[in-house]
């Protein structure tokens, strides 16, 4: 039976996982490696915690999530920015490990972040070919920059690693391709998708991959999950500026990208912002309100499964 007494914070660091239970209850550590983690999983099976709270750190806590998934055990992974406002804000300025920990079992008790929920196996072998790709996409704009600056009796050697990275991510593409088409439930949301003018096979695998939330969510909740929801910032008589932050920015960069693409070829996205910008809307403004209004539609489209429908545009968006 759950101990609804117990919420439980690990830091995870690269060497050592450091582990509290409550603000006050007991403490260890353990090594970052298949030993540790198992014998972290298994004290955690026998405690049977109300809740356990780790951060986002870069990957660093994805065996342990795995490791803590199959036990059905209650989870959660939160952004580090939170936690550091929650200290903050109860006056917590030490930080060490031992102290994260701690801190990341009061945030669980007081805050009791909503539980993560991992994608499944299709959907992260396919963020993993994403992740990759995006890697090896890296590299070739690096090496495309240097090759200018490049002394000439060097150039080859830069050009061939240059040929052999645009040969990599082919292949990257090839496989990304296949592996959608290999799982019929990616395979019918793509149709649907691709259905969308400025929805192209990298934001597909993209959204397929970064955001399993899609269709689950309503228009706010997807758009918070991204970052492409605006925040007030007011205060008094005071009205600044709406800006947006956190949320997925993998994602939002693809979406982005597509966004640029889409104001100009659908016909819905490219009135809107056309009206955005006769309003007197920078136009960053307006791609980024685009943006939101993409992700809106490509959310209901998944939600009801159905592809977009090019009806004609009102007069007033």
């Amino acid at each position: 039976m759950t101990n609804t007494s117990s919420f439980v914070g690990i830091d995870i660091g690269q060497a050592r996982l450091d582990v509290a239970v409550g603000k006050v209850g007991e403490e260890w550590s353990a090594s970052n490696d298949t030993a540790g983690i198992q014998s972290v999983v298994e004290r955690l099976t026998r405690l049977q915690p109300a809740l356990i709270v780790m951060e986002s750190t870069g990957g660093l806590e994805v065996p342990l999530m795995l490791e803590i998934s199959k036990t059905g055990l209650p989870f959660a992974r939160v952004h580090p920015g939170r936690v550091r406002d929650f200290a903050r804000s109860i006056g917590v300025l030490a930080k060490t490990d031992k102290l994260d920990a701690r801190l990341l079992a009061h945030f669980a008790e007081a805050v009791q972040p909503p539980v993560t929920d991992l994608p499944s196996e299709a959907e992260q072998q396919l963020n993993g070919l994403m992740v990759r790709r995006r890697q090896l996409l890296d590299i070739l704009i690096t090496e495309k920059n240097h090759l200018l600056s490049t002394p000439l009796f060097q150039r080859s050697d830069v050009e061939e690693h240059i040929t052999w990275l645009e040969d990599k991510l082919a292949q990257f593409d090839q496989e990304i391709k296949d592996h959608i088409g290999r799982i019929p439930e990616f395979n019918e949301k793509q149709t649907i998708l691709r259905s969308a003018k400025g929805v192209g096979p990298i934001l597909c695998a993209k959204l397929l991959s970064g955001l399993p939330e899609l269709g689950k969510f309503n228009r706010k909740e997807i758009a918070a999950l991204v970052g492409v929801a605006p925040f007030n910032d007011d205060s008094g008589r005071r009205r600044g500026k709406r800006k947006i932050k956190g949320g997925r920015a993998d994602v939002r960069a693809v979406l982005y990208m597509a966004t640029v693409a889409a104001v100009r070829f659908n016909p819905i996205l490219k009135h809107f912002y056309e009206h955005l910008l006769s309003q007197g809307k920078l136009r960053k403004v307006a791609l980024v309100a685009c943006m939101r209004k993409f992700l809106t539609i490509l959310n209901a489209m998944v939600r009801d499964m159905r592809p977009f429908v090019y009806a004609p545009v009102p007069a007033n968006p």
